[in-house]
């Protein structure tokens, strides 16, 4: 367990074309984009929510 060294070729696998670091770059961006939308989004959202009910009596 300590002392074994590990087998490279055990743990080997076929990546599909598209499945590489470009590929996990590219999925990292477009989930960074999406928290930024979100949070545009929600603050648009509660913005809008709290003018029409303090205009509303």
């Amino acid at each position: 367990m300590f002392g074994r060294k590990r087998n490279k070729e055990e743990n080997r696998y076929y990546l599909l074309p598209g499945m590489g670091r470009a590929n996990k770059r590219k999925h990292e961006l477009i989930f960074r984009w999406a928290l930024v939308v979100g949070v545009v989004v929600s603050i648009l959202v509660g913005v809008i929510i709290y003018f029409s009910n303090r205009i509303v009596p």
